[in-house]
């Protein structure tokens, strides 16, 4: 159920309301907007009559929500959501760039792609302490050997530092020395991980599965704020299907078609949608043009030698080569392009 406040109404007002549906056990997420306040309300096993707040001060109208999400949409919050991280942000008016390594490997590996993501402009570095992987022969990460490195490239480069929980545990590090919280792909179903990111006060960047439906999707990052935490940001980063040109398919009509649903931020991954060096470039110039708020993407000094995924990462220079391209494809795009009903 969604509860649309008048514009007028006051912030007393709204409270009231929200004390209101706390009393009757629910529990209530207001949502600011550019004119009037929402209020969705989640924890019901089954209907509400919502006729016990229409006559509440300040209540516009009562919606009941027949759609599986509640807290995603753009019924409750028409605004487009700006994710706020220290003094940057993904989702506003400028390309988010999320690149860095797959994995931190050395302190000499990530502080050399960390000297080329701060050159490019970039305000986010990626780099994970914990590798998942599909071999358990594989390298697994440098683990909380990688922390050390990870902050004083923070310190040293002014960057954001993104990395991925791969546990409940792990998300208290990240808490500690972390800016963004990274659910991978093979965790977007994880409730348990995704309730305890949901309970962080730190942006959550929540991966499409690999072979994830938008609605499933969706309803991870309602569990996320379900808990509490609306900073989250989608990442489409490539579907499984029989494709054998490519690691995975970049599915780019995820783009526009969850802007017509959510108010969330959507960026997208070259990098994992393709598995290729050579494809990442291109799939990022259009991942800008459907209008995605911005790109994670790899770099690795030397990716011959990578420890993982070394097929996809890009060196600095075509790194440096990407930033160019994608900013001239923002620059050359409509204005109505950056909007949530953009076609």
């Amino acid at each position: 159920m969604l509860i649309v406040m008048k514009p007028r109404a006051t912030a007393s007002e709204t409270e009231a309301v929200v004390d209101v549906i706390t009393a009757i056990g629910l529990r209530a997420h207001p949502m600011p907007g550019a004119t009037r306040t929402a209020i969705g309300i989640t924890g019901n096993e089954g209907p509400i009559d919502g006729r016990r707040f229409e006559n509440l001060p300040g209540v516009a109208e009562v919606i009941r929500v027949t759609k599986p999400y509640k807290l995603v949409t753009l019924d409750l919050h028409p605004d487009k959501t700006v994710v706020r991280v220290g003094d940057a942000t993904i989702g506003g008016s400028e390309i988010a760039i999320i690149a860095g390594p797959c994995a931190i490997e050395s302190r000499e590996q990530a502080f050399t792609v960390a000297k080329a993501v701060q050159k490019s402009g970039a305000r986010f570095f990626r780099g994970s302490i914990w590798k998942p992987r599909t071999s358990p022969y594989t390298f697994q990460g440098l683990g909380d050997k990688a922390w050390q490195i990870m902050t004083e490239i923070r310190d040293a480069f002014g960057l954001k530092v993104v990395t991925e929980a791969v546990e409940e545990s792990h998300v208290g590090l990240i808490e500690k020395y972390g800016d963004v919280i990274q659910i991978g792909a093979r965790n977007m179903q994880n409730f348990s991980l995704l309730k305890r990111a949901g309970r962080s006060k730190l942006p959550v960047l929540l991966k499409r599965g690999m072979a994830a439906t938008l609605e499933e999707w969706l309803l991870a990052a309602e569990y996320i704020m379900a808990e509490g935490n609306y900073n989250v940001i989608l990442c489409e980063r490539g579907v499984r299907t029989f494709a054998q040109h490519t690691r995975n398919t970049l599915d780019l009509a995820s783009v526009p078609a969850i802007r017509r649903i959510s108010h969330l931020p959507v960026i997208v991954d070259p990098s994992h949608g393709t598995g290729t060096a050579y494809m990442v470039t291109p799939l990022a110039r259009a991942g800008i043009a459907v209008g995605a708020d911005g790109l994670m993407v790899e770099v690795h000094n030397r990716p011959e030698l990578a420890l993982s995924d070394s097929a996809q990462a890009l060196t600095p220079s075509q790194y440096a080569q990407l930033i160019e391209e994608v900013h001239a494809v923002r620059n050359v795009m409509p204005p109505a392009a950056d909007g949530l009903n953009a076609n």
